[in-house]
């Protein structure tokens, strides 16, 4: 297959040792036979080099401090030869034929200018939890939710180079500023496939860092769209109060209006007007409140 395109993977890195390994047997254990690896690590302090040393010549990486993880990105994918490019974060997984697939669909599809499939969430353990909740490419839908689960993304480069390489103002939802720029411009191809695993941690960034992350997607979304979807202000809100008490199965009278508070100054601030389902809606939430239990 000398002639089949070179697939270029990075991994961004930084103190995940203990998950790194596996990240990296996922990528060398591909059955297609022309990939690029590049890892690129942010200077580790625990045994993340002693792994990458450890690969000998299978793997190119590089361990030196740098601007987080969209730039790290982004110096491996300057630094890369491949024609396809991808990213998978060191937490994070292929599962087995997964560059074989996706090339197979760029083959299929020739004006694709990124492929993507199914995922499954993971726990620390890489036990399977649940199905990503992914959906068949569609630009209304990405504006009000992101489907897309990021390690099954393979891009071309000649469609990333035209719209430009990840955002590095952007630190947490990168990948989903990229994938609205891109579909703007180009086609996303779905393929019905499990392609890869992302793991939920107690220290992933998703997990420690609700409500910055939240906000970022905010102001991505509105920065693209110029309106944030009710899915979006709720998402918000819930992380704004996180850990808040709820009463059993229903909402706590006091979470239910700060809720409605959160999500009403969100609305202000996103969008010209607040959709009638949503006063409906919060209406619900305040009567089942104050309902006596």
């Amino acid at each position: 297959m000398s002639d089949a395109p070179l697939v270029t993977v990075v991994t961004p890195s930084f103190n995940h040792g203990r998950f790194i390994r596996e990240t990296i047997e996922s990528v060398l254990t591909q059955t297609y036979p022309r990939i690029e690896y590049l890892v690129m690590d942010g200077g580790s302090t625990d045994e993340t080099v002693d792994v990458l040393t450890s690969y000998g010549n299978r793997l190119t990486w590089m361990s030196e401090p740098d601007g987080g993880q969209t730039q790290a990105i982004n110096k491996g994918w300057r630094r890369a030869r491949g024609t396809i490019l991808a990213y998978l974060n060191s937490d994070d997984t292929y599962l087995p034929g997964a560059v074989e697939t996706a090339v197979r669909a760029f083959d299929a599809q020739p004006d694709a200018a990124a492929v993507y499939g199914e995922g499954y969430h993971v726990d620390e353990a890489g036990r399977v939890i649940e199905r990503y909740p992914t959906e068949p490419f569609d630009m209304a839908r990405l504006a009000q939710t992101c489907f897309i689960c990021q390690p099954t993304v393979f891009l071309r480069r000649e469609a990333v180079a035209r719209v430009g390489y990840l955002d590095e103002s952007r630190r947490y939802c990168m990948d989903y500023d990229l994938w609205i720029r891109l579909g703007q411009a180009s086609r996303f191809v779905y393929v019905p496939a499990y392609l890869a695993t992302t793991r939920r941690h107690a220290a992933s960034v998703t997990s420690a860092l609700r409500g910055p992350v939240h906000a970022e997607i905010l102001d991505t979304v509105y920065r693209h769209f110029g309106r944030v979807s009710s899915q979006w202000v709720y998402g918000y809100a819930r992380s704004v109060l996180h850990g808040r008490r709820r009463d059993g199965g229903g909402v706590a009278s006091a979470f239910a209006l700060r809720l409605v508070a959160v999500s009403l100054l969100t609305f202000a601030r996103y969008r010209s007007s607040i959709p009638r389902a949503d006063w409906r809606q919060w209406s619900r939430w305040i009567r089942d409140a104050m309902r006596p239990r």
